[in-house]
């Protein structure tokens, strides 16, 4: 899947409504479409799972975990 323009620099997009971050690289096409459309996204500075989730969101299955340090 290519990457939404809007996040052609970026791995992870996490959804307002739900609070769930994905994996732009393995989540399924129609999720992010969809998230697109409703335009309720957003990145994460800096762009990692570990920062995602300081800020309250959960993975979605797809993405893939960070490796423990």
């Amino acid at each position: 899947m290519s990457r939404p323009t809007k996040f052609e620099h970026f791995q992870y997009v996490g959804d307002k409504r739900s609070q769930v971050v994905y994996d732009l690289d393995t989540a399924p096409s129609e999720l992010i479409d969809e998230l697109m459309e409703a335009g309720t996204y957003l990145a994460f500075g800096p762009d990692t799972l570990v920062e995602a989730a300081n800020r309250g969101y959960k993975p979605h299955a797809t993405a893939i975990a960070p490796d423990p340090e």
